[in-house]
């Protein structure tokens, strides 16, 4: 399977302390072909300064060398400052130094890209939660500079953010625009199944690869979203969020029933990936 069917999942962790690089071995046997491996707090490196940021990024990188040197998989790379940790910073720096702080983490994830270092600033956003409004708008401000970044180097950014409904893509969507970035690169981690004109305003959706959210996507008649599981690889919580296997098992049921034929899948976990992140 793995040699005909591309198999993508666009949001994947590794830690230092879990599996790593024998889950993605699994993912690998199970038919998956490729993944966004996307950066996460680590708790081997505690963020105090900015430049703390580019540490924790370099565990990314190292990560994903020993990867493809253990596997053929395709490994796309996204860093950036995850955006909840604003509220510790906060806890500890103040509001002022904290989104200093974010802001000099996300400098360095965009040198990382220019660099070629990885492909994606991700995944930044803003808390998937309520948030005191000063908390709420330094999180927009930070954002708008990670879009920022990516509209100067045309790359993706990948989006940690509330996701109930679409006013949020559209507030992903306006934002964008504000800085001159395509709608289209902004990537909505965890997005619900919404693939219509009306509910995307024009972002990219990258879908928890549950039964339930790909029949409602495909449902509507579009095949324009990506499948992911957010494996969080976190040895106290084997198969968070979704296991490793999720989405090479998904792509199977799907061929396999009739639900999706070769064309759609293609369209799905090669050629969105490939136009996203090898630019």
């Amino acid at each position: 399977m793995a040699e005909k069917v591309p198999v993508y999942d666009n949001h994947v962790h590794m830690d230092p302390a879990g599996r790593n690089v024998d889950a993605l071995k699994e993912f690998e046997a199970a038919g998956g072909t490729g993944l966004t491996l996307v950066t996460l707090p680590y708790k081997q490196v505690r963020i105090t300064k900015g430049e703390d940021f580019g540490t924790s990024y370099d565990i990314t990188l190292a990560l994903a060398k020993r990867a493809k040197e253990a596997t053929d998989l395709k490994i796309n790379i996204a860093v950036g400052p995850y955006p909840v940790l604003i509220l510790p910073l906060s806890e500890h720096y103040g509001l002022d130094k904290a989104e200093e702080i974010m802001m000099e983490g996300m400098d360095i994830a965009a040198h990382m890209v220019a660099e070629g270092k990885a492909c994606a600033i991700g995944e930044i956003g803003r808390p998937h939660f309520e948030v005191p409004e000063d908390i709420w708008g330094a999180s927009n401000r930070i954002l708008a500079r990670g879009m920022e970044h990516a509209k100067e180097l045309s790359c993706p950014v990948i989006i940690h953010s509330e996701s109930g409904t679409s006013d949020t893509n559209r507030s992903l969507s306006e934002m964008a625009k504000s800085v001159g970035l395509d709608p289209g690169l902004v990537v909505k981690h965890s997005s619900p199944p919404f693939v219509t004109d009306k509910e995307t305003y024009g972002v990219m959706p990258s879908i928890p690869a549950s039964k339930s959210n790909i029949n409602e996507a495909l449902g509507k008649g579009s095949t324009r979203f990506m499948l992911e599981t957010d494996y969080i690889d976190d040895p106290e919580r084997p198969g968070m969020v979704m296991s490793i296997n999720t989405v090479p098992n998904k792509i199977k049921m799907l061929l396999s029933t009739g639900r999706l034929g070769i064309e759609d899948i293609n369209r799905i976990c090669r050629d969105i990936p490939e136009i996203l992140y090898e630019r």
